[in-house]
This record gives C-alpha cells, sequence and structure tokens, in this order.
C-alpha cells in the first residue's frame, strides 16, 4: 500500500513523515525543503499489524495546477503513481488556506483522509474547529493531529490504512460553477462557506500578536541584518569557543592525540606489524580522519544550535530581511532557502534552487550558494582560528559576512556578465514563533553527525591514505625521508606557482588546496599528514606545527581561498545538475574560482601592507593579475551592456 503525504508549504508535512517513519529529513519554515519526493516505510509503533505500507513525502503544493517545480512533482506523482490513500495535512493555524488544495485533491477520485495538523497551536489561539461538520461537508474523515509531539498519528494511520484496504472512489464535494472560467474564485468562496460552517476564531484579525512584536525588531529593515550577525555570533562564539570547542579540544588532544594513537600503535606492534604498514594507518590513516572527526563535537552543537533556530522559526525571518537585498542584485528571497540550507551541506543547497522557476535566477543561485560556509568547511575554521586567532572570536562569523558581502558583489557581477534580470516574486507566509523542540534538534544533530563519520571514514579516510603514501614515497616507489622528493611534492610544486600571487609559497599548501576540491574536510586532515603529526596537539595549538607555513594574514587569506573557491566534487556534481548546461557549469565555476582566488590575493597583499607595512610575497605578480582582472571585467561588461540595448532595440521594435 502506497501513502502519499500532501499539503501546502509549512504545514507540518514532513514532520509528520519523520515521525511515522523514522526518517530525519529537513524540516523548514518555507517551502521548497522538500525538492522531491521521499519514501519510507511506516514505523512498526504505526505499524502494528505489519501491513506492506510505504509513506511518500511529496513537496509542498498550494494548488494541483502547477507554478513551482515542487508543485509539478506532487502533481504528476498523484496523476501517475496514483498512490492508494492520500492524507492531506491542512494547517490548523491557516484552515481557509489549505482547503483551497484539499478539494482539489477531492475531485482526483483517489480516497483522502485529512490531518487536521498543529491541533496546539488552535488549542493556544482558543479556536475550533468543528471536525464532523468539517468532515461531513468534505466527504472525508478528519483526523486531529499534532505532528511535533505525535499526539493523533495512530489514529491517522490506522484511519488511512482501513480506507486504502476499502478501495472505494471518494466522493467529492459539490459546489456550483467549478468547470467556469472563474473557478478558482468559485472554489474560495465555497471554501470560506465551509469555513463558516465549522470554524470559530476568537482572535479578532486586527490583534497584534507575540510574532508581530517580535518581527517588528528582528525582521527589522534596518535592525533585521545586524541582529542576524550578532545571532550568528553568538551561536559560532558558543560552538566553537565554549561547548563545542571544548569537547573538540578533548577530542583533538587526548582521544585522538594521545589515547586512539597510543592503542593503534600498541595493538599493530603486538601483530608484529611492518614499520611502513603501522605508520600508514597510524599517521595516515588515523592521524589524518582523527584532525577531522576531532571537529565533530564543535559541529554537533552548531548544528542543533541551527536547528533551534530553525524550529523557532527565525530563520524564516531571516529569507524574508534578506529579499529587499536580493532583489537588488537579480534575485529574490527564494534564493537566501537553498543557501540557508547550503550552510548544513552545499549538496542539498544546491539541489534546493530547482524550485526557482526563472532559469537565469536560477543559475545565479546555484553558482553563489556554495559561498555559504557549509559543514565540511567547518574543521578549516575552527583549524586556523585556534592556530592563529585563539583570543578572538570573530574568525567564525566573519567567514558569513563575507559570505554576503561576496553573495552580492557576485550577483551584481553575474548580472552584469550575462545580461540577467529578475522576474520572479517572492512570496511567503511567516509561521508564529514557537518554543523549538529540542527532540528535533537532537535528532538533526544526530543525523548530521552521521554524515560526517560516514564521510570521514571513506572519502576521507582514503583520500589521506594516498596523502601519506603520496608524501613517503618517489615515484619510483622508493621511500623517501625528504618530503620535497615524493610524488605529493611534485604534484604541489606543478600547482604552487598559481598561487604565488596569494602570498602562499610552499607545495604543502597547494597539495592540501587539491585535496580541499575532493572534500573540504581534506585540508585539515592533508595537514596533519603532511607536518607528521602522529599526535594532534602539535597542530591545533597556537605557533605550533601549521604556524611555520602561513602568518596570521596569510592562513586568513588561505581560509579565504578554501571557503570560496569551488566546493567539493559532489556538491560540483549537484550544480551539473541544477545548470542543465556543461556550459553554464564550467563558466559558473570559473567565477567561483576567480572570486576566491582574488578575494585571498586582496586579503593577502593589502593585509601584509597594514598590518606588517610591507608587501607580501608575491606582490608583483599580484598587481598584474589585478590589473587584468580589471581590464576583463570592463572589456566584458561594455560587451554585456552592448547585448543588453540590442536586446531592449528588439523589444521596442517589436
Amino acid at each position: 500500500m502506497k501513502i502519499a503525504l500532501t499539503g501546502n508549504p509549512n504545514c507540518g508535512k514532513t514532520t509528520l513523515f519523520n515521525a511515522i517513519t523514522g526518517k530525519t529529513e529537513t524540516v523548514g519554515n518555507w517551502s521548497g525543503v522538500t525538492v522531491e519526493k521521499k519514501e519510507g516505510s511506516l514505523k512498526k509503533k504505526y505499524n502494528p499489524k505489519k501491513e506492506d505500507v510505504t509513506i511518500v513525502d511529496l513537496p509542498g503544493a498550494y494548488s494541483i495546477s502547477p507554478f513551482t517545480g515542487e508543485e509539478a512533482i506532487t502533481r504528476d506523482f498523484i496523476l501517475d503513481e496514483k498512490p492508494d490513500v492520500i492524507v492531506n495535512i491542512v494547517d490548523g493555524a491557516n484552515v481557509s488556506r489549505s482547503l483551497f488544495f484539499t478539494t482539489q485533491l477531492m475531485e482526483l477520485g483517489i480516497p483522502v483522509i485529512i490531518a487536521l495538523n498543529k491541533e496546539d497551536i488552535l488549542n493556544k489561539r482558543g479556536d475550533e474547529v468543528d471536525k464532523a461538520t468539517l468532515g461531513k461537508l468534505l466527504h472525508s474523515k478528519v483526523i486531529p493531529t499534532t505532528a511535533t509531539s505525535e499526539d493523533g498519528l495512530l489514529n491517522l494511520m490506522n484511519e488511512a490504512i482501513a480506507l486504502g484496504k476499502e478501495n472505494k472512489t471518494q466522493v467529492a464535494p459539490k459546489f456550483e460553477g467549478k468547470e467556469s472560467a472563474d473557478s478558482d474564485k468559485k472554489r474560495q468562496k465555497f471554501v470560506d462557506e465551509i469555513i463558516s460552517k465549522c470554524q470559530v476564531t476568537k482572535r479578532r484579525v486586527d490583534e497584534v500578536t507575540f510574532s508581530d512584536k517580535v518581527d517588528r525588531i528582528v525582521a527589522h529593515k534596518w535592525l533585521g541584518l545586524p541582529i542576524f550577525f550578532l545571532i550568528m555570533w553568538g551561536v559560532y562564539t558558543f560552538s566553537i569557543e565554549g561547548l563545542g570547542g571544548y569537547l573538540s579540544g578533548y577530542f583533538n588532544d587526548v582521544l585522538f592525540g594521545e589515547v586512539v594513537p597510543e592503542a593503534a600503535n600498541g595493538f599493530l606492534e603486538g601483530l608484529g606489524v611492518s614499520p611502513i604498514l603501522q605508520a600508514l594507518i597510524v599517521d595516515g590513516a588515523i592521524g589524518g580522519v582523527g584532525a577531522v572527526v576531532g571537529f565533530l563535537p564543535l559541529i554537533m552543537v552548531l548544528f542543533f544550535c541551527l536547528s533551534l533556530l530553525e524550529d523557532c522559526g527565525y530563520m524564516a525571518r531571516v529569507a524574508v530581511i534578506m529579499d529587499r537585498y536580493f532583489k537588488k542584485i537579480g534575485l529574490s528571497g527564494k534564493s537566501i532557502i537553498p543557501m540557508i540550507i547550503g550552510s548544513g551541506c552545499a549538496i542539498p543547497g544546491v539541489m534546493g534552487t530547482r524550485t526557482i522557476e526563472d532559469v537565469n535566477e536560477r543559475r545565479m543561485t546555484t553558482i553563489l550558494t556554495p559561498f555559504v560556509p557549509c559543514g565540511a568547511k567547518l574543521p578549516i575554521i575552527a583549524l586556523f582560528a585556534a592556530v592563529f586567532f585563539p583570543e578572538s572570536t570573530w574568525v567564525g562569523p566573519s567567514m558569513y559576512i563575507i559570505a554576503i558581502a561576496m553573495i552580492i558583489i557576485g550577483g551584481l557581477l553575474l548580472k552584469k556578465l550575462f545580461v540577467w534580470e529578475n522576474t520572479s516574486m517572492f512570496i511567503m507566509e511567516l509561521p508564529e514563533y514557537k518554543w523549538p523542540s529540542l527532540s528535533h534538534a537532537f535528532k538533526q544533530m544526530i543525523d548530521k553527525a552521521k554524515g560526517f563519520i560516514y564521510k570521514a571514514t571513506t572519502i576521507i579516510l582514503v583520500c589521506n591514505t594516498f596523502v601519506w603514501f603520496a608524501q613517503a614515497y618517489s615515484w619510483g616507489l622508493n621511500p623517501v625521508e625528504d618530503q620535497s622528493l615524493s610524488i605529493l611534492a611534485s604534484i604541489g610544486t606543478v600547482i604552487a606557482p598559481i598561487l604565488i600571487p596569494l602570498g602562499f609559497v610552499g607545495w604543502q599548501l597547494a597539495a592540501a588546496a587539491i585535496t580541499g576540491f575532493i572534500a573540504k574536510e581534506n585540508v585539515v586532515a592533508t595537514f596533519a599528514v603532511l607536518l607528521a603529526v602522529a599526535s594532534e596537539e602539535a597542530l591545533h595549538l597556537p605557533g605550533g606545527a601549521l604556524a611555520e607555513l602561513f602568518t596570521p594574514v596569510t592562513a586568513f587569506a588561505y581560509l579565504v581561498f578554501n571557503l570560496f573557491t569551488p566546493p567539493c566534487f559532489a556538491a560540483i556534481g549537484a550544480m551539473n545538475s541544477e545548470m542543465g548546461s556543461k556550459k553554464w557549469l564550467f563558466k559558473g565555476l570559473a567565477f567561483q574560482f576567480g572570486v576566491g582566488y582574488v578575494l585571498a590575493m586582496l586579503v593577502t597583499q593589502i593585509g601584509s601592507l597594514i598590518v606588517y607595512g610591507t608587501p607580501a610575497t608575491g606582490f608583483v605578480p599580484a598587481i598584474i593579475v589585478a590589473v587584468a582582472t580589471v581590464v576583463y571585467l570592463v572589456t566584458a561588461i561594455k560587451k554585456a551592456d552592448k547585448e543588453r540595448e540590442r536586446l531592449q532595440e528588439l523589444e521596442m521594435s517589436a
């Protein structure tokens, strides 16, 4: 039996899906979080008879007539796959708006059962909905539910399974003129009549709610952005300098710095393993992976905090705040949604761009979304902050400030270079503020931790095993005592000249940057292997081995370079899928590399002049690169302006 979950965005559909299947799909206070259908099996708790039941979570939709990409996915699945039962989640806080979609579903001939969700909000408001009357008018059973606390879900699933077994065609509600040209108006009038008969609202329409009062401050057009920065500063301070930093310090210094390496060495020596293989396992595999996993507590605390912000309704306000700024660069508030999702991982963030209807805006958002620091970049931020800026709490938040600045500047450049104009509108309903669910935030944190550990024990493990081998052997497969004679050094030496204008000297820096394109966490793990740090203690201490390769200025520049050049291979694959064009993919990657390269160059050269009073290494090549960049941009923008004028003339003549 296949049961489809449908409903408007922000109705609690995915929360309900997670509760009855045990999944941990992303939950958001906006449309487009579920960008494709998700499937799961019904948990034993809600399926005591062990029926063969598959639950399908469909993207949020306001209408069966698609306007957005996610609505098209929902319509096509229902019409083509014909599920046995449709569970329509109706938002109890917005019953009138939800029922428009409900009446359309009732006409498809597929059994529909209604879950009147957010019963807790209805009770808090003092509103009442006559479920019996509502069910009678819609010819469907209405089950009250609260997905966050799982109240009513067992009853809902029992009724849905029973309805699916009946295999009867649903009788649709009747209203006059539904086939006429103004059917939408007729349908809404019919919905209004239903509401008048079954809902009693005690709250006045003009009443100023708690959410309204808070929004006057946090969503203010001038105060909103500084408040967002302060909140992110607080989250990062708590995550990096507070609890997360304390726990990560223990992981790095004790667990992976002493306990695990000593235990591994003792175990391998007891087995009589050869010294070369022992070094490969301890220094390469354990040393490299441990350098990354050591930051796991920090990342878990950060994502726990971000989940709380999302669940309480604040992150939806961020989308509204950014909309007014994004319109200036050819984007809309819809673009901030993939970027916020991308703060967890760039891959789902890039995939989230498919909900944007305008192709130019979608491409621009796809290119700019990876600029947002994702979870994979957090170990790099934490490492460089700990080594070079141990007394400063501004390093982490500054990456978000730079990211927003680069998104705005990058958007303006893309708009100028490629003759793109914004054509989409951003309409979004703000959810009421509520106490966030600690259990949901905990589940999200555990889910992120599982993904992080899986990545560390697969991609990063394999990569750093190769890094250890490549730095220990020459091309003739002979062991080398001097790393500069190794395979990795020869590869890094080829790339190193490109980084000279950035002030980065040494094949080690080039080698770490290369592995970072496989997975960003590899930057940390590669330095752990290259610096021969079997104990992670020296790598993370201020003035340790890493400080021999950088000054604080070049360290900050290297951090910027790794964060704003193209993302990992997996995210590039997602970009290729969403771009739909190899030509635009390569344009996007070239743009991203150019932004990261030039930004790092400016940080190094200008920062060195300001902080040290002398130019950094590669100052003359940097001047040449800067002049070439300016000439290219001026020429390209002039060419684009001429093309824009030509198109305007064609429009006027037409």
